[in-house]
């Protein structure tokens, strides 16, 4: 369909039982009508190296970044490591940062939708350094409203991971919808043909 809006989401942590990707999967689930999504695995991705990427994109990568490019707009669930985003996020984002042939970014441009769950301060440091990050991108991230889910003291997931605080998930689809619109209005001018200047 010509109006759906695709959606690539992925989560900064490799944990099988991560709360994050927990989040994650609670997230696509709240997704406004006429979206599609891809829950991307950071897992496979090496270690960031310039001399490699001189060579040419690794097979991983490559998976990796055609389906960033295939995204209308992005959603990122992170975990707060010593104040910051974890490093598999971090060395996913620098190979998204790098061009391709005809210099274009999988990610730029693009909007972004931020969301963690964590301890007290549901990963506030974490989200604030990866709008930072985001912003070098390029990306338009959605501001409102912030999605800093707290896991402590009272747990928030039942014993299947399940998301279980209703305030969270009426924040979380919120969020989406705010992603979905403003997706939508950077999209229209190109599907109707209105100049943008």
């Amino acid at each position: 369909m010509q109006n759906t809006i695709h959606i690539a989401a992925f989560a900064g942590s490799l944990r099988e039982y991560s709360y994050n990707r927990s989040l994650l999967n609670t997230a696509v689930h709240l997704l406004p009508p006429e979206t599609s999504y891809e829950i991307l695995d950071l897992t496979p991705i090496p270690m960031y190296n310039q001399d490699i990427e001189k060579i040419g994109f690794p097979k991983e990568v490559e998976t990796f970044r055609s389906a960033l490019y295939r995204a209308d707009a992005f959603l990122i669930a992170t975990p707060e490591y010593n104040y910051s985003i974890p490093g598999v996020l971090k060395n996913a984002l620098d190979w998204a940062s790098r061009a391709n042939a005809d210099k274009s970014k999988p990610m730029d441009g693009k909007p972004l939708a931020i969301i963690g769950v964590g301890g007290r301060f549901g990963t506030a440091r974490a989200q604030n350094h990866l709008r930072q990050i985001a912003s070098h991108l390029n990306m338009i991230t959605i501001n409102r409203p912030e999605v800093l889910v707290s896991n402590y003291p009272k747990k928030v997931f039942d014993a299947e991971n399940n998301l279980t605080d209703q305030f969270a998930i009426n924040l979380t689809e919120e969020l989406l919808k705010n992603l979905v619109n403003l997706t939508r209005q950077l999209k229209l001018p190109l599907e109707t043909g209105i100049p943008t200047n």
